[in-house]
C-alpha cells in the first residue's frame, strides 16, 4: 500500500498562473527553505489536520476536470512547500494520469540533484523560485546557499530546454533592490533562460 502523503491544499481551475491551459494546483507540505516572507507558511507548521493523499486518491480528486485538462492541453502544478522533496510520489502520479495531462513543478531546486534528474523524466515544465542570484541575499533571505539552485537550474536547461522553463525573480522589501533583480535577470539570461517573471512580493 502506498503511502500517503501530506497536502496543504489543492487549488482548481487555476489559468495562465501554473502552466499551460486549465491547471489544478496541488501544494505538498514540506519545504527545506525558511524563507522570511514565506507565502505558505502552514507547508512547515503541524500535519495531523492536512489532509493526505496517496498518488491514486489524489488521481480521482482532481480527475473530475480531466475534460478542461485535455481540451486545454493542461492538467497538474506540484507546488508547496518543495514538491520535488515527493519525487517518488510525483513518478506515481504520472503513472495514473499517463501522458495526457501536463504536469508542471514549482520548486525552489534546493533538492538534490537526483530528485531534479528524476523529475525531469516525468514533469514537462518547471517554474523556478529563483529567489535571488546572490548568494548572500538568497542566504540571508533562505537559510540556505543558493549553490545547489544554481546548478540544478544549469543541468535543467540542457536537460529540457528554455522553452520548457519559466524562473521567478522577485523583489524582496528589505532583502535586495532593483540593482539586485537586475543582476540577477541579468546572469539568468547568459545562462540561458529564456522566461523570466520578475514581480514583488507583497509582505503582509
Amino acid at each position: 500500500m502506498e503511502e500517503k502523503v501530506p497536502f496543504i491544499g489543492i487549488s482548481r481551475h487555476r489559468i495562465g498562473i501554473d502552466g499551460v491551459g486549465v491547471t489544478t494546483l496541488a501544494a505538498f507540505h514540506g519545504c527545506p527553505l525558511k524563507c522570511r516572507y514565506c507565502l505558505n507558511p502552514s507547508c512547515s507548521g503541524p500535519t495531523e489536520n492536512l489532509p493526505h493523499y496517496t498518488p491514486e486518491e489524489l488521481y480521482r480528486i482532481v480527475g473530475v476536470d480531466n475534460l478542461y485538462f485535455l481540451a486545454t492541453k493542461g492538467g497538474v502544478c506540484f507546488g508547496g512547500g518543495e514538491p520535488l522533496l515527493r519525487i517518488g510520489f510525483m513518478e506515481a502520479f504520472r503513472e495514473c494520469c499517463g501522458r495526457s495531462w501536463s504536469l508542471t513543478a514549482e520548486t525552489s531546486l534546493n533538492v538534490p540533484k537526483k530528485s531534479v534528474e528524476r523529475a525531469a523524466e516525468v514533469v514537462d515544465d518547471f517554474i523556478i523560485d529563483c529567489k535571488d542570484t546572490n548568494p548572500d541575499i538568497y542566504r540571508s533571505y533562505t537559510g540556505l546557499d543558493n549553490a545547489l539552485m544554481m546548478d540544478n537550474l544549469k543541468w535543467l536547461l540542457e536537460k529540457k530546454g528554455p522553452e520548457h522553463i519559466i524562473v521567478r525573480v522577485p523583489s524582496i522589501l528589505d532583502y535586495n533592490t532593483e540593482a539586485d533583480t537586475r543582476r540577477s535577470v541579468g546572469l539568468l539570461r547568459d545562462m540561458g533562460v529564456a522566461h523570466i517573471d520578475e514581480f514583488d512580493y507583497i509582505v503582509r
